[in-house]
């Protein structure tokens, strides 16, 4: 029996946590992640922290990640959920139709769906987050807000078919809750 797919949505300057510790859930649970981006080809992953005395976040290279499939040739359905990753991906990817079309896919068919940090900007530019509440790395608020979203300062948040968190300090909160949703919708 062959394992469900479950894409995670990457680009240049994903961060590395947000992305690999979902990833290695998702196979520890049972599925299969697919790593997808705006082309099918390596791409670098990042580092992010704030240090003390600095009031912007630092970044170094981390990992990097082969995407296994590009937007473009993304068939919706043959996907279990999605996971939209942080770093400063989502700021550049969040124009590809391709990506909002897949998004507003999920959304409506009411399929599992999680952000974490910048991934909300993902959502918020399919236009799917009016009068959803999401966590988010704080500044990332007005992004989630200006598109009609309510933003809540918490580890994981849970409306309808999205689960969120705010940055990767948050995952052992929002991936598993997410993971059960996967769990519950491969069983209906």
């Amino acid at each position: 029996m062959s394992q469900p797919k479950v894409l995670i949505v990457v680009g240049d300057a994903t961060e590395t946590v947000d992305t690999l510790y979902p990833y290695y859930r998702l196979i520890e649970g049972g599925y299969q992640p697919v790593v997808a981006a705006p082309e099918k080809r390596k791409y670098q992953m990042v580092l992010h922290e704030v240090k003390p005395g600095w009031t912007i976040t630092k970044e170094w290279e981390g990992y990097s990640i082969d995407a296994e499939i590009a937007f473009k040739d993304i068939r919706p359905e043959e996907y279990a959920g999605i996971f939209f990753s942080g770093g400063r991906a989502p700021e550049y990817i969040r124009e590809d139709e391709d990506l909002l079309n897949i998004t507003r896919w999920f959304w409506e068919k009411g399929l599992p769906m999680a952000s974490v940090c910048h991934g909300v900007e993902i959502p918020a530019r399919a236009g799917i987050v009016k009068g959803l509440r999401m966590a988010t790395v704080a500044k990332c608020r007005f992004d989630l807000e200006i598109c009609g979203g309510i933003y809540v300062n918490e580890p994981c948040v849970i409306d309808r078919n999205m689960v969120s968190g705010r940055t990767y300090h948050d995952s052992g909160h929002f991936v598993g809750p997410w993971i059960q949703m996967l769990d519950r919708s491969r069983k209906a």
